[in-house]
């Protein structure tokens, strides 16, 4: 095999749309496999040594160096010495462009996404730069690269402020937005770098599967085009290399969330359906006529809720008169109506319902519920209905991400994951060393009977961490814990921004002026990731920031994410976690967890117990849900895959 056939770019070779063909099962194995970054510390100095070259060269001689340096890529590849000259010329292009000279570090984080390993660096520490510089070298080789985002906003900041950087190197830059057309689309993925989220691109696949599918065989494809009646281009060029930010989000906490592609159809009959659910919802009672498992989104009828739902059907006629269509559809309403809560699963903004991510608390506008449950809320919330709709394709995030001929990632919380991420995806977890040394002090958690009680101490903590000057964030669950939190610290007269799915377009602002002496921020689970919290004047001399953790996260991942929003980049911090009892994680733990509830109150709704118990408990709690959910993800997959798999079959003998 040559050189050029290992990369991963459109040509003869891997044809026009390149990709992965279906993965085998997964071999869950490697559970504890993690690789450190020593290893790769003597490349640094050879890095350097080129990149000193490279800025000693004039405009005219950069530009002639380069031309040769895309030359030896193409051909060659981006391995061994070739890796270490383009670092070297990238590195001194970002010195030229953006006046920033890469941390050691930075160049680390490259070498492991240019290796295909997911790098797990510390918060603040770059990894936007270190992301660029690896997606740059691949497209010096002609590899079309997608940097995936958290965000809309973070896609296009990133895009305009590294355009520079690419520029200098002659790449163009593409960035790819919820509200780009299909005509525009065609032209940022056409470019050498595309900026977008993981759902945008996701998606644009699923719209060129659906294509494919439509123009028939290759064969039928090339005879169409010899006809003249060449189709319309796809939209991407293929599945070629990734670097996902966050990846343990995307790969991870989202890996099975469903991506449908569909399409409205005409039905009538829908919306009259759910909105007579909604009606004979309304008059059951729950505890008596059914019980709602509020955490699963599933109802339990008794016997006698089973008796009183008939005759009320029965007098609707029609599809009612069957017993399994009417429980489902009222358990839907009833879901609707009792479960599912806004400013927690959903929003209700410029008239329309907007999904709340459960893990990032951020709106996810275009993502619906299924089975009717959209259209029940909107009745419910009085809002304009979608129309139902017809799913035309689908896949996951893991599908689409075991796709991609060459896939790596970036996260300040890997280690958790490291065997799943290496069981599914084949890849090992890079630790990537602080560049300076780590300055955060944690104090000891504390737990409380509930989370009233917890909510009602922290105004106390808030105002004598402001009288010291120190700046708070305040990390909760949900909207409405954000907007309930709010509402204490004005009654207790503390100035405070708060920042949630309700204003994220005011994110990265909000999230900027965190830093300032006596600001106080209170923030969902998305904590404004992906922007830097940099420390107002003397705020570092009294402390640093103050993160108070108060969110009850299944995952000790979450956890870190909050926490790791104080002391970035060698700035002093602290941070303090404050668990809730009664809150669901806790719950989990059955009987056990009671024996806490015996102990005696030291405070407001504080319980008196050892923080090594309260962190020991907690982190049993945690390791057994991400087991739980881990295996969950696992079945999930290999289900998926026996369903292509079939699919496959199907078609291939149709």
């Amino acid at each position: 095999m040559t050189p050029t056939a290992v990369l991963p770019r459109p040509g003869p070779l891997l044809g026009a749309y390149p990709l992965r063909g279906p993965s085998p099962p997964a071999a869950w194995a490697g559970w504890w496999s993690r690789t450190a970054a020593p290893p790769l510390v003597n490349r640094v100095a050879a890095i350097r040594a080129q990149q000193a070259r490279w800025a000693a060269l004039s405009e005219l001689e950069f530009r002639a160096h380069l031309r040769r340096l895309r030359a030896r890529l193409a051909r060659d590849g981006f391995g061994g010495a070739q890796r270490v000259r383009a670092l070297g010329c990238v590195a001194a292009a970002a010195q030229r462009a953006l006046g920033r000279n890469p941390y050691d570090t930075q160049l680390l984080c490259a070498e492991a996404l240019l290796d295909d390993h997911l790098a797990e660096m510390a918060t603040g520490e770059g990894k936007t730069l270190a992301a660029a510089l690896a997606a740059a070298v691949a497209a010096l080789a002609g590899v079309p690269v997608h940097v995936m985002t958290a965000n809309d906003y973070l896609a296009a900041r990133d895009a305009a402020q590294l355009g520079l950087l690419y520029g200098v190197l002659g790449l163009r830059t593409g960035v790819v937005l919820g509200s780009t057309a299909p005509e525009a689309r065609r032209a940022a993925y056409a470019c050498d770098l595309t900026y977008a989220t993981a759902r945008e691109i996701a998606f644009d696949h699923l719209r060129d599967r659906v294509h494919l599918q439509a123009q028939g065989s290759e064969l039928q494809r090339c005879a169409a085009r010899l006809a003249g009646d060449a189709p319309p281009p796809l939209l991407l060029r293929g599945l070629c290399m990734a670097i996902v930010d966050e990846a343990d989000s995307l790969m991870i906490d989202e890996a099975t969330m469903p991506l449908v592609l569909a399409e409205t159809q005409d039905d009538p009959g829908h919306r009259a359906a759910c909105f007579q659910a909604l009606m004979l919802a309304r008059r059951l009672t729950p505890g008596e006529d059914l019980h709602l498992d509020a955490e699963q989104l599933a109802v339990h009828w008794t016997e006698a809720g089973t008796e009183r739902l008939e005759p009320l059907a029965d007098s609707l006629g029609g599809a009612w008169l069957n017993r399994r269509h009417r429980q489902d559809l009222v358990g839907a309403a009833l879901v609707a109506l009792h479960g599912l809560v806004p400013d927690r699963h959903y929003l209700v903004r410029e008239g329309r319902v907007e999904l709340l991510d459960a893990v990032t608390g951020r709106a996810a506008p275009g993502r619906v519920w299924a089975r009717g449950l959209q259209t029940l809320v909107e009745l419910k919330e009085g809002c304009p209905v979608t129309p139902p709709t017809r799913t035309s394709a689908q896949t996951s995030y893991q599908r689409f991400f075991l796709g991609y001929l060459r896939l790596s990632g970036i996260s300040g919380t890997l280690a958790e994951c490291r065997a799943e991420l290496r069981a599914v995806y084949g890849r090992q977890i890079v630790a990537v060393p602080l560049r300076r040394p780590g300055l955060r002090q944690l104090a000891p958690p504390r737990l409380f009977a509930t989370g009233q009680a917890r909510a009602e101490a922290i105004p106390a903590r808030v105002q004598a961490l402001v009288a010291q000057g120190r700046p708070v964030l305040v990390g909760v669950n949900t909207v409405a814990e954000a907007q309930a939190l709010s509402a204490r610290l004005n009654v207790a007269g503390i100035d405070h921004q708060v920042l949630d799915a309700r204003h994220d377009a005011d994110e990265a602002a909000v999230v900027a002026m965190a830093g300032q002496a006596g600001t106080v921020t209170v923030a969902t689970r998305m904590a404004g990731r992906g922007t830097d919290i940099e420390l107002g004047a003397g705020v570092a001399e009294r402390g640093g920031l103050h993160v108070l953790c108060c969110q009850d996260n299944a995952s000790a991942r979450l956890d870190r994410q909050c926490i790791g929003r104080a002391a970035r980049q060698g700035d002093p911090g602290s941070a303090e976690v404050w668990h809730a009892l009664d809150a669901s994680i806790w719950q989990s733990g059955g009987a056990s967890v009671g024996l806490l509830r015996r102990r005696q109150q030291e405070g407001p709704g504080a319980l008196a117990v050892p923080a090594v118990v309260v962190q020991a408990w907690n982190r049993q709690l945690q390791g057994t849900h991400q087991k739980q959910g881990m295996r969950l993800r696992r079945r999930l997959l290999e289900q998926d895959r026996t369903w292509q798999t079939q699919l496959d079959f199907t078609h291939l003998h149709a």
